[in-house]
């Protein structure tokens, strides 16, 4: 299925019509001993050049590390690279995905088998990981994508790459998240990614994308104001977004959690992780959030990502889920 939906009347299937999509298994994290806050990209940094804590980094990541680590998730880490300070944010530099032999993503009938590590159970010709490399927006972090591609390469998946002269930018997972269980994208533009890549990845993957428009610059990635927990439940910070992507929220959702402004703004509660639709990882003191989200029937996991946070990253950014 091919299509953008911007607005909720452009919907024109339901999630059950969608193919079946497994979660992944895997993630991959950028060791952070070149991270630091060298510029300002966003007002997240702003008063902060030269102030982080690289002692109180290394343990933050250490902690996240380890916590995948306990949840049974395959970890991997790639080096980080001197004069790339933001490379540890892992989320933006890729989009992976899983591509059927029509070249579709979930292929027609779901017929998906689950993550085997190496390829995946059933017919393994039948699917094959791909991914969509990113097209940064700051000239500071360009260089960060090579690394990935590089990685990518090294364990078997398709590279995909927009076409640059028709999109300027996009940030991967930062901006476009993978509905669980379904092959569906909710693509963020606005500030760091282009609505005209989503015009290439849905005619690329033959995936439908659900795009919202972000309007404030202090939520400039979809991953700061849209967490998606499980397939029917999200948390959001709400001012984050335009009237028409709200209502693509709710039409989409059962459940949606609002996170509080301080919370959202200055706690990162949104950039938060659900890699098992079960288990939350999130900063640490986003108590309003967090009695919401317990009393959904969420297990709360609390994490001090503040080192991070000066840069503009929590939880989410710190990290790549793949197949």
């Amino acid at each position: 299925m091919t299509s953008i939906v911007t607005k909720p009347e452009e919907l024109t299937f339901s999630l059950p019509d969608l193919p079946a999509m497994p979660a992944p298994g895997r993630v991959l994290l950028v060791d952070p001993a070149y991270f630091d806050v060298e510029y300002v990209i966003n007002p997240h940094m702003q008063d902060h050049v030269g102030n982080v804590d690289k002692t109180a980094a290394r343990a933050q990541w250490e902690a996240l590390r380890k916590a995948y680590e306990r949840l049974g998730i395959d970890v991997h880490v790639l080096p980080g690279a001197e004069g790339l300070p933001d490379m540890v944010f892992s989320a933006n530099q890729s989009l992976p995905c899983l591509v059927s032999a029509d070249g579709s993503a979930g292929g027609s009938g779901g017929g998906f088998a689950g993550d085997s590590g190496a390829g995946f159970a059933g017919d393994s010709n039948k699917f094959q990981r791909a991914v969509v490399m990113s097209i940064m927006n700051a000239s500071q972090r360009k260089a960060e994508v090579p690394y990935f591609e590089q990685y990518y390469r090294s364990i078997g998946y398709e590279i995909l790459h927009l076409d640059a002269e028709r999109t300027a930018c996009f940030e991967g997972m930062g901006d476009a998240l993978w509905h669980p269980g379904r092959a569906m994208l909710w693509g963020a533009y606005g500030f760091r990614s282009d609505l005209s890549a989503y015009e290439q990845i849905t005619a690329m993957l033959g995936v439908p994308v659900i795009a919202l428009e972000l309007k404030d610059p202090s939520f400039y990635h979809l991953d700061t104001c849209l967490c998606i927990l499980n397939e029917q439940t999200a948390l959001i910070y709400p001012p984050a977004f335009t009237a028409e992507g709200l209502a693509l929220i709710h039409a989409l959702f059962d459940v949606v959690i609002e996170a509080p402004q301080d919370d959202a703004l200055k706690r990162f509660a949104v950039n938060a992780v659900c890699p098992d639709g079960h288990h939350v990882l999130i900063q640490r003191g986003c108590d309003a959030t967090n009695k919401a989200l317990q009393h959904h029937g969420f297990e709360v996991m609390e994490f001090d990502t503040e080192e991070y946070i000066k840069s503009g990253g929590s939880v989410f950014c710190m990290k790549m889920l793949y197949w």
